[in-house]
């Protein structure tokens, strides 16, 4: 590795770093928002969510003081809801515990819910300079690269020598600017498939591109084949107000709203009686199951789904009281309780039926 890796790599973040609106205000609290939205989602689709949750919580005790629907509402879309939920618990925990100001240390910071290792690298480094190494997805291809790893990326192994190496070459100062640079490189130069290698400011230093094997670098992990789940869901009619539950805080979507039903089990001779036995179980209800209301189909990280979402009725004298987690609902009050992506087109769909209905 070169003496100059640091200050090639610096020189070109200046003359080449994205404009994002994170970027011209790097306060610890900007820069943590930014980047918890940021994990395992591409900047594009970030920014707009990041403007919006800026305008309406603009600073730390603006979020504390909010209720979990409402941050749940307004990062609806964003998908892995687990960051929103840890977002606004550290920062309650931040405003009620540490005099609202998020630590500077690196063993506090990564005490507070949702914030690993990564995450605090990055809020110590840009937002209060220091020097502290960081390790994403765009970092992780870059070093693989550099370092010609043959090691899988992303297993134990591989990031522990990851993070020797992110150390070993960090500088004694700009740490912050050096981390977003190599952010930058790998998402415009160091691309997955054909980089810009002619275009890469350290080049000389890639053991990858002297040996000809970048395309091949970074190793990839062998992924266990993806399940497909069936899914059956009641969206249950009470006179002109459907049915929403609340689903369990801990979990998958947990805290949205959302039509209730379930997976298609052997046990069950079709969708109807999969939503039958799903609602009984879950509600204790019995429910006459209707008319298809579409299929939905969606895919999260380790599996997929296809949702048929049927209109149910309550049989005959079958009452169901609201609650916390359950609410009747005009079809235009849907749009403001948080939904999963799957559970928004259903209800965008009853709400297009209304609105032609009327």
């Amino acid at each position: 590795m070169t003496d100059s890796f640091a200050a090639r790599l610096l020189a070109w973040y200046d003359d080449h770093a994205r404009v994002l609106p994170w970027r011209s205000d790097s306060s610890p609290y900007r820069t943590w928002v930014s980047e918890v939205m940021l994990q395992q989602t591409q900047v594009d689709t970030v920014i707009p969510y990041f403007e919006r949750w800026m305008r309406r919580f603009p600073t730390l005790e603006a979020l504390a003081a909010a209720n979990q629907t409402e941050v749940l509402k307004l990062w609806e879309g964003l998908g892995y809801y687990s960051r929103a939920r840890n977002l606004h618990r550290a920062a309650q925990i931040v405003f009620n515990d540490l005099s609202g100001k998020l630590p500077e240390d690196l063993k506090t910071l990564i005490s507070l819910p949702g914030i690993g290792r990564y995450t605090a690298g990055a809020i110590l480094s840009i937002a209060f300079d220091q020097k502290q190494p960081a390790l994403d997805g765009n970092i992780r291809r870059v070093y693989a690269r550099v370092t010609n790893s043959s090691a899988p990326i992303g297993t134990t192994s591989s990031d522990k020598h990851m993070w020797i190496f992110a150390e070993s070459v960090l500088p004694d100062t700009r740490a912050g600017d050096f981390n977003q640079a190599l952010m930058d490189l790998g998402s415009a130069i160091c691309l997955p498939q054909n980089p810009l290698c002619d275009q890469c400011p350290i080049q000389a230093d890639c053991q990858a591109f002297s040996l000809g094997i970048q395309h091949s670098l970074p190793v990839k992990r062998q992924k266990a084949p993806i399940p497909h789940w069936i899914v059956g869901a009641g969206v249950v009619f009470r006179d002109s107000k459907v049915l929403v539950a609340k689903r369990p805080q801990k979990g998958l979507l947990g805290g949205l709203w959302e039509f209730p039903g379930g997976k298609l089990e052997p046990e069950d001779q079709d969708l109807a009686a999969c939503i039958k036995r799903e609602l009984l179980e879950e509600l204790a209800v019995k429910v006459s199951v209707g008319e298809p209301l579409g299929t939905y189909s969606h895919a999260y990280t380790h599996f997929k789904v296809t949702v048929h979402a049927h209109i149910c009725q309550l049989e005959p004298n079958e009452t169901l009281a609201e609650s916390e987690t359950l609410r009747w609902l005009h079809p235009t009050q849907l749009t403001d309780f948080p939904m999963g992506k799957v559970d928004r087109r259903i209800a965008t769909k009853l709400s297009e039926q209304y609105q032609t209905n009327c």
